[in-house]
This record gives structure tokens, C-alpha cells and sequence, in this order.
């Protein structure tokens, strides 16, 4: 069950997280992804400040043997809490919250439950790290369905630029986590979706094909930077968020026949969820 169970566990890497809210904020939700981004970002920071604070080992730092080395390979820093168990119930929670829809909140189930066991059968956590995982993951999921990001000017650079001045004065050798998890909260905090979501299938498959194309072209572009400036705190920092200003302004702008510009929202108007 091994190969099944590593491909299960490939559900809760990085670039997975990029699709899934990439897709959600084109295609569903603009202000809702920018929402869930904030509470994304908040998940992983916290999860990288209690893994390193707490330093907790895993199994196979005790005994090597019970985990293959592709399993270790998935496993990056300590082992509390589980970060795929946390970030998946972030996500998918976070979106089932905003969505509200039984069909959804199935299969936001079914997935964390299935990433959080894979960690169990890879021998790579203990159950108290899922469990702690799980738990801190659905307080930020509902922080994503509660709370509405101020958008206003100030209010959206202000602490954008708290993040990447606390990027700045990382010291040398901190976990990449903190990096990308600050410039991630930058990018989502001073963004502003104000587009609308496509209308047709066409539409959608375009926006979804064209602008993944486009993020991962600045994903992959920006790590090919000289390896002693990529990871430095501030630099990483601003790959994060720059990712984040291409996918919510960028894309938009670029395939704005598909997705032109909202309506200024009012307090009586609120956004409409798109049509699905």
C-alpha cells in the first residue's frame, strides 16, 4: 500500500495548495480565495512556528527502520503538529466553510481524512501530530468562512508591508517556512480580486488552463534565482507574494475578456457566489 499512500500524501504538497486556491479564486470565489489565502498563510505560519518551537521528533528519527526512505523524503522539519494534516484541513475546510454545500463538505472530508491517515501508514507522524494538525486546521478554516480581510487602501498595505519588513530581519538559516508563509500573508493581504468569474465552460477551462500556465512559469522562474539570494528571508518573501499578485492580478488582467471587472460591492450587495 506504500505507492498508494505516497500518492495520496502528494496531495498535500506545495504546488497542490497553488492549483486548488489559484482555481478557487478565478473560478469561485475572488474575495473568498483572497479570504482563504490570509487564513492559508496564518495555518502555515503558525504550523511552522510550533514545529520548530516544540521540536518534536518523528518515528523514523527514533527508528530509522519504520519508514521507507521515499516516506522520509515527504517529511521536512519536526513532527508537531502534521503540516499536510493542518494545511489540508485549512484548505479544504476553509472551502467547504465558505461554500456551505454537503457535497462539498464530503469530499473536503474524505481528502483530509485520506492525507492525514496517509501520514500514519508512511510512518512519518504520530497520531498526536495529526490530531493536533487537524484541530489547529479547523480553527483557520473557519477563520477563513468568518472573517472578511479589509480591503481598503490602508488597510491592505499596511500589513503587507509588517509581513516582508518581518521577512527582512529573519536570521540566517530560519526554515524557508517562514519565508514563504510571510510573503504568502503579503501577497494575499495587499491583493484585491475585483473580477468576476468566467461565465461559460470555455471560459473556465481557458482561465484555468492559461493562467496556471502563467503561475507556474513565475513559480518555477523565480526559484531559478542564485541559491544564497533565493534564500534569503526577504527575497523568499517576495517570490511568495509576487505568486500571489500574478494569480490575483496578473492572470486577471491578462485574460480580462474572461474575467472583466467586477461591480464595486456595497454594503447591500454582497458578493454572489459564482455559479458552479
Amino acid at each position: 500500500m506504500e505507492a498508494f499512500w505516497l500518492a495520496v500524501t502528494t496531495l498535500g504538497r506545495d504546488e497542490v495548495f497553488i492549483v486548488v486556491l489559484a482555481l478557487y479564486t478565478w473560478l469561485l470565489r475572488p474575495t473568498g480565495g483572497r479570504d482563504l489565502g490570509v487564513a492559508f498563510a496564518a495555518s502555515y505560519l503558525v504550523n511552522t512556528a510550533l514545529k520548530y518551537g516544540l521540536n518534536e521528533p518523528r518515528p523514523f528519527t527514533v527508528d530509522p527502520s519504520v519508514a521507507s526512505e521515499a516516506a522520509r523524503a515527504t517529511a521536512g522539519g519536526p513532527g508537531l503538529p502534521s503540516g499536510h494534516a493542518q494545511m489540508a484541513a485549512t484548505l479544504w475546510g476553509g472551502i467547504a466553510a465558505q461554500l456551505g454545500r454537503t457535497g462539498v463538505w464530503i469530499a473536503a472530508g474524505i481528502l483530509i481524512v485520506l492525507i492525514a491517515v496517509s501520514r500514519l501508514a508512511l510512518n512519518v507522524h504520530y497520531v498526536q501530530d495529526i490530531v493536533v494538525g487537524l484541530l489547529l486546521g479547523a480553527a483557520f478554516a473557519v477563520m477563513a468562512a468568518r472573517v472578511t480581510v479589509p480591503n481598503r487602501d490602508l488597510m491592505r498595505w499596511v500589513p503587507a508591508g509588517i509581513a516582508l519588513a518581518v521577512a527582512a530581519f529573519l536570521p540566517a538559516g530560519s526554515p524557508r517556512e517562514y519565508g514563504a508563509g510571510l510573503g504568502m500573508l503579503a501577497g494575499f493581504w495587499a491583493s484585491r480580486p475585483n473580477f468576476r468569474t468566467p461565465d461559460t465552460a470555455t471560459g473556465r477551462v481557458l482561465v484555468a488552463v492559461v493562467g496556471l500556465l502563467v503561475v507556474f512559469a513565475v513559480y518555477f522562474g523565480l526559484a531559478l534565482l542564485p541559491q544564497g539570494l533565493r534564500d534569503l528571508g526577504l527575497v523568499r518573501a517576495l517570490r511568495y507574494a509576487v505568486l500571489v499578485l500574478v494569480a490575483t492580478h496578473g492572470v486577471p488582467a491578462l485574460l480580462r475578456r474572461w474575467m472583466p471587472m467586477a461591480r464595486a460591492a456595497t454594503p447591500s450587495s454582497p458578493e454572489v457566489p459564482a455559479r458552479v
